[in-house]
C-alpha cells in the first residue's frame, strides 16, 4: 500500500520573515534575510510534531528579487511537488514582491498540490512578530484535504494567486484579495473554504532559461496627467522587447503617452495595458487599440507578458 502523502516542505527565500534589529521595538529599521528557514522553523513550538523538511533556496530582500531565483524557486518547487510523500509546499518570502512570485509560480507550475507563500510584516526581533503565526497557518493550508494551486497566507487569510495585493505598507494585514474575495481563511489550525482553489494550464519550468539575459526584457511605465513618450522612446532606444502601462481609469492613456506606445508596436515591442485602479478589470472598449490585461494589475501584468514572450 501507497504511503499517504504527510511531509511539508517549507523553502526558504529571505524576507522581513528572516529579518531582524538591533532594537525589538523597531518594526521598520531592520535588515531582512538574516535568519534561515531552520531557525524560522525552529521559533514555531508548535511546528515541532509537523513532518516537514527545509531547504534554503535563496536569501533576499524581496525588493531584489531576480528572474534567476525565480527560476531556482520554480524548480525546487516542481521537484519537490513531483515527490509522493510530500502533501504541500511552504515558501517563506518577503512581502515587497509576494504577489509576483505567486502569479509567476502559478503560471509556470499550476500545481495539483498546494504552494503556500508567506512571510511577515515585521522582523523576527520584533516584540510582536507576525512570522511565526503565518509560518504555522501557512503549513496547515498546505496540510489541507482538497488544497491545491499556489496561495498566499497572511493574518489567517488565504489569498489566491491571481487576486493577492500588498495593499499597506505597515499594517500586518497588508494583503487584499480585493473584488475576488478569500479562498479561505485559517481558524486555529482549522480551514473555512469559500471559493475554488487556484487552477490553470501550467507554462512548465522547462521554458525558463536558465541565462537571466535571455529573460524578455519587459519594463513597466505610467499614464499621469502631463505624461509624455519620452520613456517609453527611451526604452524603445535600449531594445525593450515589452512594455506594461498603468493606465488611468478603465485603461485609458494620455494621448502623447498612447502615441508612443503605438509607435512601440509598430517597431515590434509588445504592449499590454493595465490599470492603475487597486481594484476592478479593464473593461473592454471600442477604442482599446491596446490588449489590455483584464484584472492584472502591472507587476503582475509584467510577469504576464514576459510569461508569453519565452
Amino acid at each position: 500500500m501507497q504511503k499517504k502523502a504527510s511531509t511539508v516542505v517549507v523553502l526558504g527565500t529571505g524576507g522581513t520573515i528572516a529579518g531582524t534589529a538591533s532594537d525589538a521595538g523597531d518594526n521598520v529599521g531592520y535588515t531582512a534575510a538574516q535568519l534561515g528557514v531552520a531557525q524560522l522553523v525552529r521559533a514555531v513550538p508548535a511546528l515541532k510534531d509537523a513532518s516537514l523538511e527545509v531547504e534554503q533556496v535563496a536569501q533576499v530582500d524581496s525588493k531584489d528579487m531576480s528572474h534567476a531565483v525565480w527560476r531556482r524557486l520554480a524548480l525546487r518547487c516542481a521537484h519537490h511537488l513531483s515527490r509522493d510523500d510530500v502533501i504541500g509546499i511552504v515558501v517563506t518570502h518577503g512581502t515587497d514582491t509576494l504577489e509576483e512570485t505567486a502569479w509567476f509560480l502559478q503560471r509556470v507550475l499550476a500545481p495539483a498540490k498546494p504552494v503556500v507563500i508567506t512571510g511577515a510584516m515585521r522582523p523576527a526581533t520584533a516584540l510582536q512578530s507576525d512570522g511565526p503565526q503565518n509560518l504555522l497557518d501557512a503549513v496547515a493550508v498546505a496540510q489541507a484535504p482538497g488544497a491545491r494551486g499556489v496561495v498566499a497566507v497572511f493574518s489567517g487569510q488565504v489569498h489566491g494567486a491571481r487576486d493577492v495585493r500588498k495593499v499597506h505598507p505597515y499594517r500586518v494585514d497588508a494583503f487584499s484579495s480585493g473584488d475576488a474575495g478569500l479562498i479561505a481563511c485559517v481558524e486555529e489550525g482549522e480551514l473555512r473554504v469559500f471559493r475554488p482553489w487556484p487552477e490553470g494550464e501550467a507554462l512548465g519550468v522547462d521554458k525558463l532559461p536558465e541565462d537571466e539575459a535571455r529573460w524578455p526584457h519587459v519594463e513597466i511605465v505610467v499614464s499621469h496627467a502631463g505624461a509624455s513618450g519620452a520613456v517609453v522612446r527611451a526604452l524603445c532606444t535600449i531594445g525593450v522587447k515589452g512594455l506594461v502601462v498603468g493606465s488611468t481609469g478603465n485603461g485609458t492613456l494620455h494621448r502623447d503617452l498612447e502615441a508612443a506606445l503605438l509607435e512601440a508596436v509598430a517597431q515590434g515591442v509588445k504592449v499590454l495595458r493595465s490599470t492603475r485602479t487597486r481594484d476592478g478589470r479593464i473593461l473592454p472598449t471600442a477604442r482599446g487599440a491596446l490588449p489590455a490585461s483584464d484584472d492584472l494589475p502591472p507587476a503582475k501584468a509584467r510577469v504576464e507578458l514576459m510569461l508569453r514572450m519565452l
